[in-house]
């Protein structure tokens, strides 16, 4: 495990005061995982909605609500007072300030680190596109960025054994600082209507038509 990777492995386990997850890893032995292992799970996972807790770049916290319907949508929703929304569909990604009556800020979904979770087949053994694979006792990480585009930054994904379950992220930007996300137990393969992740509509609704 590199140096970087095993500092923010112990920060995250150790910042995020999340009962239910600490319960959990007691109660099961947790054991490494291969990458073999982890693209199945990530190729299997289609729906989720659950809630996450986040420390920004800054150490301030934030907390929200996460809906996941693979491949390609994903939507962050935070509680208040952040009033911020983060929805990804057909390859482009908007960032709400539901606060500002402001039009998103929009990028395509490949210039974040957030591509990975969101792909239609995920092959984690491509060694191009994995920097760092490893286990720290209680999760296995694997850290991937696009070999493309490693401007664009890198996600280290983390995950719990028997059943095995993805437990949140962190994110690394071009500049050296990253996002950490953990999620709280979460149902696997609801129904979530596509309408939920509609950028154009949640504009509509969001954004005063002058605008626009």
């Amino acid at each position: 495990m590199n140096r970087r990777s095993l500092i923010l492995a112990a920060a995250l386990s150790a910042a995020l005061p999340l009962a239910s997850l600490a319960q959990e890893i007691e109660e099961v032995e947790q054991r490494p995982l291969s990458l073999e292992e982890l693209s199945a799970y990530l190729n299997s996972l289609k729906t989720v909605e659950t809630t996450f807790t986040q420390i920004n770049w800054d150490n301030s916290i934030s907390t929200g609500q996460l809906w996941l319907k693979r491949p390609g949508r994903i939507r962050l929703e935070y509680d208040a007072p952040d009033a911020g929304l983060l929805m990804a569909i057909g390859g482009s990604l908007a960032i709400f300030d539901k606060k500002s009556n402001q039009p998103p800020e929009r990028y395509p979904v490949r210039r974040t680190p957030l591509w990975l979770l969101l792909e239609r087949n995920v092959d984690l053994t491509d060694q191009k596109m994995v920097v760092g694979h490893g286990f720290d006792g209680s999760h296995t990480w694997v850290e991937a960025m696009d070999p493309k585009r490693p401007e664009h930054g890198s996600i280290q994904l983390r995950f719990t054994s028997d059943p095995v379950s993805l437990k949140g992220w962190v994110t690394f930007d071009a500049h050296g600082g990253n996002t950490m996300v953990a999620l709280d137990a979460f149902d696997q393969d609801v129904e979530i209507d596509n309408n939920f992740f509609n950028i154009q509509r949640m504009i509509l609704e969001l954004v005063p038509e002058e605008n626009r």
